[in-house]
């Protein structure tokens, strides 16, 4: 079941993040909060394209680096925290985004961060025995 999950999650993360790069770029631009753009010395766009790539490669490195499967969960659940506030900007500051188009939708979608954390930790680990 951890097999499937973690094969599931990569499988998201590598298509989330190509949506980064071509057809979805400007909801995630939704997603940047605006004081993003003060601690790093990047635009809306290449901060969507440079997540856009790191999630490509840490999909990526959930099944093509098995040696290295818990280290890799451990950064995509960073990863996860990291764009946690995106979420909550969005949700502050009521801007629309696939699909999350009223406050109900977005308020309900940061509860979804802390399992998509789990999944990436609970993935990757080698059950007890």
């Amino acid at each position: 079941m951890r097999n499937f999950a973690r094969w599931l999650l990569a499988a998201a993360m590598v298509f989330a993040g190509v949506s980064h790069l071509f057809w979805a770029r400007k909801e995630f631009q939704a997603q940047v909060p605006d004081w993003t753009t003060e601690v790093v010395p990047l635009d809306k766009d290449a901060v969507v394209l440079a997540s856009g790539v790191a999630e490509i490669a840490l999909g990526v490195s959930l099944v093509a680096l098995p040696r290295h499967r818990r280290r890799a969960g451990t950064v995509l659940a960073l990863f996860f925290a990291a764009v946690f506030p995106g979420n909550i900007a969005q949700f502050t500051y009521r801007r629309d985004g696939f699909g999350l188009d009223t406050d109900v939708k977005r308020l309900v979608r940061l509860f979804f961060q802390p399992v998509l954390i789990a999944w990436a930790l609970w993935s990757t680990r080698t059950p007890r025995a």
